[in-house]
């Protein structure tokens, strides 16, 4: 009988990412920071109309859609590359650039998958956590960090659970600082915060940008994301990319999701409008939360967090437990005003038992 292959060191070593993901379909979904409102009708009009059987059987094509994307995101089609969700573009940048034994600067806490993809090209994350309390972001801890060994630095901004920010200056800094590294800045919230840093791009040929189609447009389950940076940065990214990794279908809604500015700015202003709600409802409440340019908020249940959790899953609402991160914390999505009242109303009589 022959042997199981062995698998790699890197992947022997790394811990399997398992989001708790099943059975979330009826309840009020305000754990992963998705849009809580769906996808624009013009999206569902594409799904209803495109999957023809000679459609389906053709290959992706990506030319006009890059084209399209460009436009919206105000650079040219050869700065931008479409993946799987962010998550393979943030893969197709360390793949990129991140040889085994180099390390990452990668924030702390911080979107999961930055550290997952460093561990899975066999480099090391070299964290930097955010300043405690206030989870503000730590500049002078980054730079510190960067060393002769420092092939990338991941940032998002928003960060996710922190929903700070970091401030194009302090970003200009890191750029500074980490030449010759890849700084791959992480964008998913970007509509709720409204400052990006592709406009830095000309200045900086060690810059990239991802953006998401999972947040803000409501199309999580179809798994689009973009990356831009300059010309040749791109060009040796998609070297390494998948040449069909988005199906057509997901295209196709992103170029109409993109059409229907009215829709996202939209469900935007009531997140923002429902956000606020939340924020001074937490203030009157006497519950610590930290402030947010997302579409989420991290707040501070101490030692009641597993009992308000229980509480509010039984009444159909799901948040995310932050504890590993910040001790006795959740994050909880912000939807419009309605999901916003349900939640603080479960919230406060969990709390009153």
């Amino acid at each position: 009988m022959a042997n199981a292959p062995i698998p790699r060191e890197a992947v022997r070593k790394m811990a399997p990412y398992n989001p708790p993901l099943e059975g979330r379909g009826e309840m009020l979904r305000l754990d992963f920071n998705e849009n809580v409102s769906g996808c624009s009708p013009k999206v569902l009009e594409v799904l209803r109309e495109h999957p023809t059987r000679g459609f389906l059987a053709t290959y992706p094509e990506y030319a006009a859609a890059r084209r399209k994307l460009a436009a919206h995101l105000g650079v040219n089609a050869s700065q931008v590359t479409v993946g799987a969700g962010t998550d393979e573009v943030i893969s197709g940048v360390l793949h990129a650039y991140v040889d085994p034994g180099d390390e990452v600067i990668v924030l702390k806490p911080s979107f999961a998958m930055f550290a997952f993809y460093t561990q899975l090209v066999g480099g090391t994350p070299r964290f930097v956590p955010y300043r405690t309390p206030e989870l503000t972001f730590p500049l002078e801890e980054v730079l510190e960090s960067i060393g002769p060994r420092t092939r990338a630095v991941c940032i998002a901004s928003p960060n996710n659970p922190t929903a700070g920010i970091v401030s194009k200056a302090e970003l200009e800094s890191i750029l500074a600082a980490a030449d010759g590294c890849a700084v791959l800045v992480d964008e998913a919230y970007f509509d709720f915060h409204g400052e990006t840093m592709i406009g830095l791009l000309p200045r900086w040929p060690n810059l990239f940008v991802a953006r998401t189609f999972s947040k803000a447009y409501g199309m999580a389950g179809l798994r689009i994301g973009v990356m831009v940076s300059q010309a040749d940065n791109v060009a040796v990214v998609r070297k390494g990319q998948s040449p069909y990794g988005v199906n057509s279908l997901a295209v196709r809604c992103a170029l109409a999701a993109i059409e229907d500015k009215l829709y996202v700015r939209e469900y935007v202003r009531q997140v923002l409008q429902a956000r606020q709600l939340l924020c001074s409802a937490f203030d009157e409440m006497k519950v610590r939360y930290w402030p947010s340019h997302a579409n989420f908020v991290l707040f501070e249940l101490g030692g009641h967090i597993d009992r308000v959790r229980s509480s509010l899953a039984g009444q159909g609402i799901l948040i995310r437990d932050q504890s590993a991160h910040v001790p006795g914390t959740a994050r909880v999505t912000v939807g419009p005003l309605q999901e916003t009242v349900r939640f603080l109303a479960a919230l406060k009589e969990a709390l009153a038992r």
